[in-house]
């Protein structure tokens, strides 16, 4: 009776009773590369000073000499990298696969330069799919950080557009030929919310509500399009004195994404109107609006816009052209006050806006490359001297630019 009702769910559900599977193929790739920077400026900056945000605004020593202007430079293989597909596993027609990948950047010590790195996980994941629907466990690229600029530098873009891999849930179901649906629950483990605590994916853990991202695709010949919202509803405190909290502050990100492709030539944009979105590496955060008579705070974020183009010609001698700009247009209410505004860790709450151009030269020699890249990022700060502007969440005082130029190499080869 037990074999015969396990035959029967098994019927129901589309799997044979004597499962029917293929052997997989696992095949291991990677790739070595070392770059080469200098930059004029000390920047706030990850992984060695290769994952550049923004330059740091001036600070006068006694002598009016500005202590983060200087040229520094350095050079490294750390983000050399190794991954293994499991690729062509079938089982009653459930396909099925998997990535496991990862690199060599963490391990260094804290001050930038000495230390050993260390192999650490990118990604892991598996897939699932049959007929019109794929299913992605894991961890992987956010849905909006997936589709990427065709600069070498290590920072991708950022913070111009969404950077993040994350524990995710992802289903993709296509439509048609050209349509499909993605959506995904995701949660937090190397890029986190800021808050009273510092950064940290405790926020998301007390809030028992995973991130959410919905969004639709298009794809046909030449032509990519994706459209998507993010959402995202944390708890900045657990308790105080009084006990146990109901704080509770929630975000909205829509994007947009477009790519063209035809022949040599390729153009991709995307765009970003964050509330907050430090969670996804972008420019902004959150603060405090109201203090309620019951100990419980109400939250204001930020609101930032965030854009980027792309141009690329060529295949083996390539030339591309990055450019991005960013906009912070404050908070949507009142701050109570500066110090209760918690802003993204690679940037600064008197950043007012900032662009970056990027041109790019890439010589590709088979499966060997060379590069060179210059990158120059402003940003236009406020005075912190004079303070905040709270009822906008702005520094509007004292308005100034800061520039730092780059210029990197690249040599890599990928097996």
């Amino acid at each position: 009776m037990k074999k015969i009702f396990v035959i029967a769910l098994a019927s129901a559900l589309g799997f044979s009773a004597i499962a029917q599977e293929s052997k997989p193929t696992i095949e291991i790739h990677g790739f070595v590369r070392n770059y080469y920077a200098v930059d004029t400026r000390e920047m706030v900056a990850l992984t060695d000073d290769f994952f550049t945000y923004v330059p740091k605004d001036e600070v006068l020593l006694d002598n009016d000499d500005d202590q983060y202007s200087y040229a520094n430079f350095r050079f490294g293989a750390l983000t050399s990298r190794l991954w293994v597909d499991v690729k062509n596993y079938e089982v009653d027609g459930l396909k099925v696969g998997g990535r496991i990948e990862g690199d060599f950047y963490n391990g260094l010590g804290n001050d930038k330069v000495t230390g050993t790195a260390n192999f650490r996980l990118r990604q892991a994941f598996l897939t699932l799919s049959r007929a019109a629907w794929t299913l992605k466990a894991g961890q992987s690229w956010h849905p909006m950080a997936a589709d990427m600029p065709d600069v070498f530098s290590l920072n991708t873009g950022a913070p111009f557009g969404p950077f993040s891999r994350t524990p995710l849930t992802q289903f993709d179901y296509k439509l048609g030929d050209s349509f499909s649906l993605t959506s995904a629950l995701l949660w937090q483990m190397q890029y986190t919310s800021n808050g009273p605590d510092g950064k940290s994916a405790q926020y998301l853990k007390w809030a028992c509500t995973p991130e959410f991202y919905f969004g639709a695709n298009y794809k046909a010949d030449n032509l990519l399009l994706r459209a998507g919202l993010n959402v995202l509803s944390i708890k900045p405190r657990l308790y105080d004195n009084n006990g146990f909290l109901n704080d509770r502050v929630t975000t909205l990100i829509p994007f947009f994404y477009a790519q063209y492709a035809k022949d040599l030539f390729s153009v991709k944009f995307k765009t970003v109107y964050a509330q907050a979105g430090d969670h996804l590496n972008l420019n902004g955060g959150y603060g405090v609006s109201k203090v309620n008579s019951d100990g419980t705070w109400e939250y204001t974020a930020s609101r930032n816009s965030s854009s980027w183009l792309s141009l690329c010609y060529g295949k083996k001698a390539q030339a591309i052209l990055f450019a991005g700009y960013v906009k912070n247009f404050g908070t949507a209410d009142a701050l109570v006050s500066a110090s209760q505004y918690w802003f993204s860790g690679n940037s600064f709450d008197n950043m007012n806006q900032m662009y970056r151009l990027t041109p790019t030269f890439v010589y590709n020699l088979g499966r060997l490359a060379f590069g060179l890249e210059y990158e120059l990022t402003s940003v236009q700060y406020g005075d912190k001297a004079q303070g905040m502007n709270l009822k906008k969440g702005l520094y509007e005082e004292g308005l100034h630019w800061i520039t730092n130029h780059r210029v990197q190499g690249l040599i890599k080869f990928t097996f």
